[in-house]
């Protein structure tokens, strides 16, 4: 990936389209929403894979970033992230979705990437 410095942030482009970036969010995406962004969807993707796996398919998946610490004295560096997901499906086993949990964790590249740095806590609830 290649960045290109903008009069507001830098920009790239990517196969899908042009990412803005920047430290004023009127002018693009923050660098801390981008890094939740991919925690959360990657979480979420893998999730998604492994319930299909166990055969208990999602009708649909929702990830909400409940809460996102920052440390305003160490350069707003990101502390913790809380997940919450938001299952629906008629086969979803409540009985099964510790071990869901567990490989979602273990699973998702981008929570792995941060494992030591960043406090990531997950929580679900399954709706019909």
């Amino acid at each position: 990936m290649k960045f290109e410095m903008t009069e507001n942030g830098f920009k790239t482009e990517t196969s899908y389209g042009k990412l803005a970036i920047s430290s004023n969010d009127e002018y693009g995406f923050r660098p801390y929403q981008l890094l939740v962004s991919s925690v959360a969807v990657c979480s979420g993707g893998v999730m998604r894979k492994i319930l299909d796996k166990m055969r208990m398919p999602a009708d649909h998946i929702t990830v909400e970033a409940r809460e996102i610490v920052r440390n305003p004295d160490q350069a707003d560096r990101i502390e913790k992230i809380h997940l919450h997901f938001i299952i629906r499906g008629s086969s979803i086993e409540e009985s099964k979705m510790g071990r869901v949990m567990e490989l979602t964790t273990k699973n998702c590249s981008m929570v792995q990437s941060v494992h030591e740095s960043i406090e990531i806590v997950e929580t679900y609830e399954i709706t019909q």
